[in-house]
C-alpha cells in the first residue's frame, strides 16, 4: 500500500489516517479511486482539499470500525462500500469483540483497496444473496467461531485480532506466518476461483497445477489434521496447509500473490529496490512472466531478513519459493491479469 501526501502541507499520510498530525486537515478515503485525500470541511460534508465537489460525509462506522471511507453526502445509507459488505458483527455489549471488530475491518479495508487496484470486482451480498460478497466478522466469546469461505460469505474468528491468541496458533500449527490480512487475502482467495478458475476457462491448467479439487474435500481435511502430512512439501507448495487440498493450495498462492503484489508495490512507492545479494543464481532459468515480480521480491526480502535478524527479530519473509510454487504463482498472476483485462 503506498504512502500518501497531504495536498494541504505536503505531509507524509498512511492509508489508515484520518486526520492529518501536521495541519490537522481531515482525511479520508475515495472508495472509488482508493485514494485517501485532505479534505475541506464545509459544514454540510466534506470536499476534497480546496475543490468545490465532489461532496462526501464520513462513514457511518467511523467511530466503530475506526473506518476512514467516504460515501457520498447524499447516500441514504450512509455506510461505505466496505463496511457495507459485513453482514454480521459482535454485539454492542461485546467491548473485547468490538475492538477485535475494528481491527479486522481495517485489514478488510486494505485488502478491498488492493483487490481493486489489480483490477479484480466482486458482487456484493445485498446483489447476489446467493454467491454474492459478504463478511462476517465474529466473537468466539461463548462459542466456537471457524474462520472460513462459504458461497461468497468469509468468516473470521475476531479472536485471530489478538496477538498472544494468534501467537499461539501459529506456533501450535507450526506456520511461518499468520496475520489477519493473510487469512483474508487467503479467504477471498476462495471467492475468486469460480470466477478465474470455473467460468474463467482455466480448469484444465488448473488441475495440471494443483491437482483435482473434484477429491473429497472433507477427506483431505481429515487426512492432513489427522498427521499425515506430506514430506518435503517445501518443493511444491508454498505453506504445509497448502498441501491439504487442491482449493487451499489455490488459496494460499493466491494469497502470496497479493503479498507479494502489496509488498512490491509500497516498496516502489518509498524508492526501495535492491539489487544485490541476487537470488537468480538459486533457480533454473525461465520464461515465466512472473518471473521480474519474484526477482525483484526475493531481493528485497533478503535485504529485509537480513535487517530484522540485525535487530535480533525473526525473518519478516520466511518462505522457500521453489521452481513449482513459482509455477504456480504465474499462474495466479496470469488468471488476475486477464481477468482485470476482460473487466475493463
Amino acid at each position: 500500500m503506498r504512502p500518501f501526501t497531504c495536498a494541504s502541507c505536503g505531509q507524509l499520510l498512511f492509508f489508515e489516517n484520518s486526520v492529518c498530525l501536521h495541519c490537522h486537515s481531515p482525511l479520508g478515503v475515495d472508495p472509488d479511486s482508493r485514494r485517501l485525500m485532505a479534505l475541506t470541511d464545509r459544514g454540510d460534508g466534506f470536499t476534497p482539499f480546496e475543490q468545490p465537489e465532489p461532496y462526501f460525509r464520513r462513514c457511518s462506522n467511523e467511530l466503530l470500525a475506526r473506518c476512514n471511507w467516504l460515501v457520498a453526502a447524499d447516500d441514504p445509507e450512509g455506510l461505505c462500500t466496505s463496511c457495507r459488505l459485513t453482514t454480521e458483527r459482535p454485539n454492542d455489549d461485546d467491548t473485547v469483540g468490538l475492538a477485535a471488530f475494528a481491527d479486522a475491518e481495517t485489514a478488510k479495508r486494505r485488502l478491498l483497496a488492493q483487490i481493486g487496484g489489480i483490477g479484480l470486482t466482486f458482487v456484493p451480498r445485498s446483489i447476489d444473496p446467493d454467491a454474492g460478497l459478504a463478511f462476517e466478522f465474529l466473537s468466539a466469546r461463548n462459542r466456537r467461531i471457524i474462520t472460513g469461505h462459504q458461497d461468497g460469505v468469509i468468516t473470521l474468528d475476531l479472536s485471530e485480532s489478538d496477538d498472544a491468541h494468534r501467537e499461539f496458533v501459529r506456533q501450535q500449527l507450526g506456520e511461518p506466518y499468520r496475520t489477519v490480512l493473510g487469512h483474508l487475502r487467503h479467504e477471498i482467495g476462495h471467492y475468486f476461483w469460480p470466477g478465474l478458475i470455473e467460468s474463467g476457462g482455466r480448469i484444465d491448467a488448473f488441475r495440471s497445477l494443483f491437482g483435482d479439487e473434484r477429491t473429497s474435500y472433507e477427506d483431505a481435511k481429515k487426512k492432513h489434521y489427522g498427521g499425515d502430512s506430506q514430506a518435503h512439501w517445501q518443493d511444491t507448495f508454498v505453506s504445509e496447509y497448502a498441501t491439504m487440498h487442491p482449493w487451499e493450495d489455490w488459496a494460499e498462492t493466491f494469497a502470496h500473490y497479493l503479498h507479494i503484489e502489496d509488498g512490491l508495490h509500497t516498496a516502489r512507492s518509498f524508492g526501495l529496490a535492491v539489487g544485490e545479494p541476487s537470488t537468480r543464481s538459486d533457480r533454473p532459468a525461465s520464461t515465466l512472466a512472473i518471473e521480474p515480480m519474484v526477482d525483484a521480491w526475493l531481493a528485497l526480502t533478503v535485504a529485509l531478513n537480513g535487517m530484522s535478524r540485525s535487530i535480533g527479530e525473526a525473518d519478516m519473509y520466511p518462505f522457500v519459493l521453489a521452481p513449482a510454487v513459482i509455477e504456480k504463482l504465474d499462474f495466479v498472476r496470469t488468471a488476475v491479469v486477464e481477468s482485470a483485462i476482460t473487466e475493463a
